[in-house]
């Protein structure tokens, strides 16, 4: 498998978390992409390392990209903070769980979608529903989940809470 995908979506209100994330080897696609992300900035869509504190990355790199438009310093520095803290350590605790295997951290890397509502409020509940939905989506990529046999079963009952129908 060339890279693994993985979704989770956490929480309610406006810190609810969505996260999509690509894992996979630094000589692929995933790779290929992770440096793109990094080396092309745009304005309002800042792409930023995961780290536990300044000069702590962890491993496997990981780079995170805003699936919204920043638009201001608060929604910046939610992300620069409470939902970069939530993601380096969802990877952390992953690789110490076994979920990422330990000897391939050098090997691979990862992508994360974060989203960071505008009238985001609470830092407190954007760290915890970044870090439970960053922790189910890479368990869900690692497994391949869900496999096509699930999403066949449940495509005609499955309800999207913002679908609005």
């Amino acid at each position: 498998m060339s890279f693994y995908v993985g979704e989770a979506l956490v929480g309610d209100g406006n810190e609810v978390s969505h996260i999509d994330l690509l894992i996979g080897d630094k000589s692929g696609p995933v790779g290929s992409a992770f440096v793109s992300a990094l080396a092309d900035q745009k304005q309002g869509h800042s792409s930023l390392l995961a780290v536990l504190t300044p000069n702590l990355a962890v491993k496997p790199a990981t780079v995170m990209i805003t699936k919204v438009t920043i638009k201001g310093a608060r929604q910046a520095v939610q992300m620069f903070g409470p939902a970069q803290f939530a993601v380096a350590k969802a990877v952390a605790d992953s690789v110490e769980a076994g979920v990422i295997p330990k000897d391939q951290c050098e090997k691979l890397c990862i992508i994360c979608g974060v989203f960071i509502h505008w009238e985001a409020a609470s830092d407190a509940k954007i760290y915890e529903y970044n870090y439970e939905a960053t922790k189910l989506a890479i368990a869900r990529a690692m497994k391949n989940e869900p496999s096509a046999d699930e999403m066949l079963a449940k495509k005609d009952t499955a309800k999207h809470p913002f679908a609005g129908v």
